[in-house]
Formats: structure tokens, sequence, C-alpha cells
């Protein structure tokens, strides 16, 4: 919130018809952490985010298909289809010689349905908005009002306790966020949706 809040003065504002998918996402952006952190309780770090990760670019391929008419050429398709089943063969490969999770890997699989559904209201949302800087200044300063007030809610007064040791490090990892899901926004305004999250999901990036 404070790094959204401290950029705004140097965009212009989002225009008219950015606002409701900037609502929406903030509202999506809080059940993917809550569902996040929910497959991380239930299952292992290395199989969770991969499902997760893993399945977001193939719905977004079809978000993107249904809502914005962009259907990837057949280059792009398998592009999509290779970034996909390499970080599904990850989450498949930790599971040999285990008994499946169900219950984890459906908390998994509802992460990727909201990373996906972020990511083409954020691409729509960005193109509307007139200004990519502006559109992450405010995605950030909504979001960080909606985030830390379910955490309150859901921490009660043990949050601010919790997370005093980690301040800096927190604000460090704040920044790299805002620059590296700033990118994503800036690109969705250049390219196809699903390509590009298709990409993303390829590098390290955990925004």
């Amino acid at each position: 919130m404070l790094i959204g809040l401290l950029l705004m003065p140097f965009a212009a504002a989002p225009a008219a018809g950015a606002w409701p998918y900037l609502a929406a996402s903030a509202v999506v952006h809080v059940a993917y952490f809550a569902l996040l952190m929910l497959s991380f309780r239930l299952g292992d770090f290395g199989q969770a985010y991969p499902i997760a990760r893993g399945t977001a670019p193939l719905l977004v391929t079809l978000f993107a298909a249904v809502f914005a008419h962009e259907v990837p050429d057949g280059t792009a398709a398998a592009g999509i289809a290779v970034s996909c089943a390499g970080l599904t063969g990850v989450a498949l490969w930790g599971l040999r010689g285990r008994r499946p999770d169900w219950t984890a890997i459906g908390a998994a699989l509802a992460t990727g349905l909201t990373i996906a559904a972020y990511t083409v209201l954020d691409g729509l949302g960005v193109r509307a908005s007139g200004s990519s800087v502006g559109y992450i200044a405010w995605l950030m300063s909504l979001q960080g009002l909606a985030i830390p007030a379910y955490a309150l809610y859901r921490g009660r007064g043990e949050l601010l306790t919790a997370a005093r040791p980690f301040a800096a490090l927190g604000l460090c990892g704040a920044l790299l966020s805002v620059l590296a899901y700033g990118l994503v926004l800036w690109a969705q305004t250049r390219a196809d949706l699903a390509p590009v999250a298709a990409l993303r999901e390829s590098s390290v990036n955990p925004c």
C-alpha cells in the first residue's frame, strides 16, 4: 500500500473503464493469497506451488479467448502447453511413490484458478487504464488495504507481533513484487495475455 501511494503522484489515475477490473482484481487477490496459504498448509510447497502455477496459463488461455478474443496460434499454443507440462511435471515428480493428497491438490487447483482470474482481470484493466504505472499503483493500494485487513481478522492481535521481525525483509519483498508485477502488466499492454502468463510462470517470479 505504501509503495502504491508513493507511486500515485507520478502517474495518471486509471481511466474510468479500468475501475471495475481494479476492484474485482483486489478481491480475487485476497482469495488467491488465502487459497495459496491453505494449499501450503495442506500439502508440500514443492507440489502445491507448481500445480497452481502450472494450471494457470491453460486457464488464462481459455479466459483470454472468451473475454479478450485472443486465440494463440500454433507456436504460442505449443509454448503454453510445454510451460504448463513442465511445471506440472515438477509436482508429479515430487509425488512419485506417494499417495496423492486430493484435498491439497484441490486447494492448489483452486489457487491456479484465482491466478488465472486476476491475470485476465488485470490484463484487461491495465489496457483500459491508459497508464500501467497508475494501474499498478492503485492496485497495490487497494490490495494494501484488503489483504492486511484480512490478515488482521485471521490473526487477531498476533499479526503485528509476528510481522515485526520481518518488516525490513517484507518491505524489500514488496518492492520487488511491485516491480515484477508492474513489468507483467506492462507486457500485457503489448502482447496477448496467454503467452505473457506462460512466460511469467516459467520464471521464479512469485507474484
